[in-house]
């Protein structure tokens, strides 16, 4: 039986043999491509990330949406009080739970879902690769998240 060792690189502290290198250009450029095409939306990045997490699961906790987004409840609150001023969300107390704050869509924040529809396909269009070739990569970006936030063994 022969094993295959991985020949190591030459110099291991290149910047382009670097994985935190290429995952942090790669996820600037494709959150750029997204700007203009969630502008006329009124939308950043991060408020459509919340947006898409309450068009898939309806009305959330507070502390849900943080663990759904992986983003901690400091950052989330911001991002929260603004969407609520541009009328897309609500945030109230749980009656059952007063320190649960519960965020749920408006009419306007539901009706917006339609126009961002057209979100998805004009950011492929604009990154020119095949739909297959992002479909494989969402995966392995996935693996390489639960294995980056694994607790140490």
């Amino acid at each position: 039986m022969t094993r295959t060792t991985a020949v190591p690189p030459e110099n291991p502290l290149a910047l382009e043999e670097q994985v935190c290198f290429a995952l942090a250009v790669a996820s600037r450029s494709v959150i750029a491509l997204y700007r203009p095409v969630l502008e006329p939306l009124g939308l950043t990045h991060p408020q459509y990330l919340v947006m898409l997490a309450l068009w898939e699961h309806g009305s959330v906790s507070v502390r849900d949406l943080s663990e759904m987004l992986q983003l901690d409840p400091a950052t989330l609150s911001p991002l929260l009080k603004r969407l609520e001023a541009a009328g897309y969300v609500t945030r109230e107390r749980n009656p059952h739970d007063e320190r649960a704050l519960a965020v749920e869509l408006t009419p306007e924040g539901r009706a917006l879902r339609r126009k961002a529809l057209k979100v998805p396909p004009a950011v492929v269009e604009r990154l020119g690769m095949d739909i297959s070739e992002l479909k494989e990569l969402q995966p392995r970006l996935t693996r390489v998240i639960e294995a980056a936030t694994r607790p140490p063994a």
